[in-house]
C-alpha cells in the first residue's frame, strides 16, 4: 500500500443529494419540504425559542430572582494598581480625577479600593469605599485614606 493508491472505504463517501432537479431524481416537486407551511417557503428561519406554536419554555417557566433597586455598584481598583499609577506619574495623592485621567474609571463610576497587590510608598488615596484590608495596607505604608 502506498500513498498513490489509497482509497476511502467502500460506502463511506457518498455524493450530495441534488434536491429540486426534476421528478426523475425522486427529490423534485416539493424538494423534500412537504406541502405548504412556513418551513416549505424560501427564506424561512425559525425564531429562537419557537416551539411550533406551543407555549415556549421561557414563557412557561415563572420569573425568578431578585434585583435590588438600591444596589450601589463600584469599580474595583487594587492597591497594586495605585502603586503603579503613583510610580508612573510621580503622584503623592490619588483621587477620582487622577483615576479618570489615567483611564481607569469613567466619569460616572464609583470607586472601591481593594487590597490586591503591594503598596510601598506613602500616598493619600481618595475614593468612595475601601475594603478593610486595603485601609490597613494604605495606612501601614504610611499613607492616608479619604472617603468621599
Amino acid at each position: 500500500m502506498e500513498l498513490n493508491n489509497l482509497r476511502p472505504a467502500v460506502g463511506s463517501v457518498t455524493r450530495k443529494t441534488r434536491i429540486g432537479r426534476g421528478p426523475g431524481s425522486g427529490k423534485g416537486g416539493t424538494s423534500t419540504r412537504g406541502h405548504k407551511g412556513a418551513k416549505s417557503r424560501s427564506g424561512y428561519s425559525r425564531k429562537i425559542g419557537f416551539e411550533g406554536g406551543q407555549m415556549p419554555l421561557q414563557r412557561r417557566l415563572p420569573k425568578f430572582g431578585f434585583k435590588n433597586i438600591n444596589r450601589v455598584e463600584y469599580k474595583a481598583v487594587n492597591v497594586g494598581d495605585l502603586e503603579t499609577l503613583a510610580a508612573a506619574k510621580n503622584l503623592e495623592k490619588i483621587g477620582i480625577e487622577e483615576l479618570r485621567a489615567a483611564g481607569v474609571i469613567n466619569r460616572r463610576q464609583l470607586v472601591k479600593i481593594l487590597a490586591d497587590g503591594a503598596l510601598t510608598r506613602a500616598i493619600t488615596v481618595e475614593a468612595n469605599a475601601f475594603s478593610k484590608a486595603a485601609e490597613e495596607a494604605i495606612t501601614k505604608a504610611g499613607g492616608t485614606i479619604v472617603k468621599i
